[in-house]
């Protein structure tokens, strides 16, 4: 943590930019946090896939299921492989804000740079309580907090106005909203410059961008899911936009267009027809592309081989299984650490 609790806000405001992933937590045949995979799944984002930051121990990390122990333990090796390569967020909600506040002061002890977290998942709570909840949290904690505003928690959004509140505190710094557009908007116009905002759809960023001056995306799976060594599609159309050069970075977006499709099919479709969060097809997926995934814990469930075998066969067809590869990124003929230094003066 590289700033005071009063320096959030302006901290946030430099250092959230560009795509942040939000990883899975990966598992042993026998449901053993594996360490090694997750290692290696860390210097695959660093390293070949040049991400800015890290989401740990959240929705796509299974949070529910592990140990307080195993969320720390995460945190922790998320953080030694992204020092001084990308910024690390750490997931630090739980039912309980007691245990919450210690998972914050762990994650900051460790070296994370922000927090993030949604609110209590049980009881329900009104705006009231969601307020309370978090002004208790975050007054007991110096890091900087993201509130994430999402139907993962099982609550109706919070109001813009409740939002903006919370806002309102020394260290909350950003939000991350799963929110319809609508909401996203009139939240933003409350809001402001406050706080960074992010809304996590890859399918929307592109015009996130140029129509709200969304900065950041603030985060899922896709970063992962539809890039390779070979495919950079998502990072070349983020930076030419965040340069302002949209037409250029529409037409390299517009490539990724059969990917979106299989993705919605397999990741948003399926769980808004469930209900049931599909961690296990994210896993199945990142596995194909070579990344540690292992099972997912219970109550989720496994995926059937012929759901593995359709979700291959439409990868295949995109070409990302084949390492086929794309115009380098040396065409589009930008500097991303000079539009970088530009974004954060």
């Amino acid at each position: 943590m590289k700033y005071n609790k009063a320096e959030a806000k302006a901290a946030a405001k430099a250092q959230f930019r560009g795509i942040w992933a939000a990883i899975t937590t990966p598992f042993t045949a026998d449901f053993a946090l594996d360490e090694t995979g997750l290692r290696r799944n860390m210097r695959h984002l660093t390293d070949t896939l040049a991400v800015d930051g890290v989401f740990c121990t959240g929705v796509m990390g299974e949070f529910w299921a592990l140990t307080k122990e195993e969320r720390k333990r995460v945190v922790e090796i998320v953080v030694e492989e992204a020092r001084g390569k990308c910024g690390v967020i750490a997931q630090t909600g739980s039912h309980s804000a007691h245990e919450t506040i210690e998972l914050t002061r762990h994650a900051e002890d460790v070296g994370a740079d922000f927090a993030i977290m949604m609110g209590p998942y049980y009881p329900h709570t009104d705006e009231a309580m969601i307020l309370d909840w978090f002004h208790l949290v975050a007054t007991r904690v110096n890091l900087g907090i993201w509130l994430f505003d999402t139907p993962f928690s099982g609550r109706p959004a919070i109001s813009p106005d409740t939002t903006a509140r919370i806002a309102e505190i020394d260290n909350i710094c950003g939000a991350k909203i799963s929110r319809p557009l609508d909401h996203y908007v009139a939240v933003k116009k409350l809001c402001g410059e406050r706080i960074v905002m992010s809304s996590p759809n890859e399918a929307d960023f592109l015009m996130m961008m140029r129509e709200h001056g969304q900065r950041v995306h603030q985060s899922s799976a896709s970063p992962y899911l539809i890039q390779t060594a070979e495919r950079h599609e998502m990072r070349q159309y983020t930076e030419l936009a965040l340069a302002g050069r949209f037409d250029e970075a529409a037409e390299i977006s517009g490539r990724l267009e059969p990917l979106r499709e299989v993705s919605h099919r397999w990741i948003m479709g399926r769980w808004r027809e469930t209900g049931v969060i599909p961690i296990a097809a994210i896993k199945e997926w990142s596995a194909m592309l070579g990344m540690a995934a292992g099972p997912v814990r219970t109550p989720l469930l496994q995926m059937g081989e012929d759901d593995e075998s359709t979700l291959r066969t439409e990868l295949e067809a995109t070409g990302i299984l084949a390492g086929e590869p794309v115009a380098a990124m040396a065409q589009c003929r930008f500097e991303p650490h000079s539009v970088k230094a530009t974004q954060s003066a």
